[in-house]
């Protein structure tokens, strides 16, 4: 069940900030939430603000959505010191959680 009674229209996605921006905030804010609980939130913290907040989300129909992240992610990371495998992985579950929240907030899920 989606949290919004907004039903989703792949069209309209298109301009997603436009038309889905509050849905498209909760879903990010509820993975942030998620892998903040789960990981070092120093880690989590600044992959959203650096990383994240270049993302791009995208519907690939069937209810299914995609993260494009941008160039070269692990040089965008500054004041936190991580071995770039253990970015990596972060990075990835966070992308995942982010994908997932996009389908259960826009109902798919």
């Amino acid at each position: 069940m989606a949290d919004t009674n907004t039903e989703f229209d792949p069209e309209k996605f298109e301009d997603k900030y436009a038309n889905y921006f509050p849905e498209l905030q909760q879903a990010y804010k509820n993975a942030f939430n998620r892998m903040n609980d789960r990981y070092d939130s120093e880690l989590v913290h600044a992959i959203d603000q650096q990383v994240l907040n270049e993302s791009e989300p995208f519907y690939d129909g069937d209810g299914e959505f995609h993260v494009e992240l941008p160039d070269d992610p692990y040089n965008r990371l500054t004041g936190t010191i991580v071995e770039q495998d253990r970015f990596e992985d972060v990075l990835d579950s966070h992308v995942d959680a982010i994908e997932t929240e996009l389908e259960r907030v826009f109902g798919f899920a």
